[in-house]
C-alpha cells in the first residue's frame, strides 16, 4: 500500500485539514528523514498553497483548524499549530492555540521550522483598509487626514507613502516616510497603490 493509499484511508478521501474534497495530494510535514504516513498529510491544493505561500493565505479558510486541529495524526497537530502561530494576529486563532496541546515531541517537531518563534515575519499578516495583503516595499496612500502626533503636521489623504515596512509584532501597523519623517501609520487608513 502506497504512502498516499494509506492516508486516502486514515482521512477517508477528505483533506486533512479542511475536508475538502478534489485536488488532494501528500504534503510532507516539515523537517523529516524519510517521508511515512506518520509524517505526511492528504491536503487540497488550496491548503497546499497557502502553507508554502504566506502570501497567499485567506484567513477565513483557516477557520477549519477549528476542527482539525483535533486530530489524532500529530503531523495534522503540527500543521495546523504551525497556521495558527502565523494567523496569530486573529482573536479567534490566538484563542485556538490557546486551547491546542500538543506532546513536548510533536511541540520540537511543530517550532523547529520557526513558526511560533515570535521573530517570523510570517506569523503576522498586514492588511490594507481593502484587506489587501501589504508587503515590506509596497507603496500606499492614505485615506484620512492623520495628524502626527510630535511632528507638528497633518499628513493629508491622498499622500502616498513608499516603500513601507511593516511591524513583525503588529498587524495594525505599518512605517513610512511622510514629509521626510518616518512615522507609524494604522493599516485602516491606507490603500494600497498599484
Amino acid at each position: 500500500m502506497t504512502i498516499r493509499e494509506m492516508l486516502q484511508t486514515r482521512s477517508e478521501g477528505t483533506c486533512e485539514l479542511c475536508a475538502a474534497s478534489e485536488e488532494l495530494s501528500v504534503y510532507e510535514v516539515q523537517p523529516q528523514e524519510e517521508a511515512t504516513p506518520d509524517t505526511c498529510i492528504l491536503v487540497c491544493e488550496t491548503c497546499r498553497t497557502q502553507i508554502d505561500d504566506p502570501q497567499l493565505v485567506d484567513i477565513h479558510h483557516w477557520r477549519c483548524l477549528n476542527d482539525s486541529m483535533w486530530s489524532q495524526v500529530p503531523a495534522v497537530q503540527v500543521t495546523a499549530w504551525r497556521m495558527l502561530n502565523r494567523l496569530e494576529a486573529e482573536d479567534w486563532a490566538r484563542s485556538l492555540l490557546d486551547m491546542l496541546y500538543l506532546d513536548d515531541e510533536t511541540l520540537a517537531w511543530a517550532s523547529s521550522t520557526g513558526d511560533g518563534s515570535g521573530g517570523d515575519s510570517t506569523s503576522v499578516i498586514h492588511r490594507d483598509s481593502n484587506g489587501a495583503t501589504l508587503a515590506s516595499g509596497d507603496t500606499v496612500v492614505l485615506i484620512k487626514d492623520l495628524n502626527v502626533k510630535g511632528a507638528g503636521f497633518t499628513a493629508k489623504r491622498g499622500t502616498a507613502v513608499r516603500n513601507i515596512s511593516l511591524v513583525h509584532d503588529n498587524a495594525a501597523h505599518i512605517e513610512g516616510r511622510v514629509n521626510n519623517q518616518q512615522i507609524v501609520i494604522l493599516t485602516e487608513f491606507v490603500k494600497k497603490s498599484g
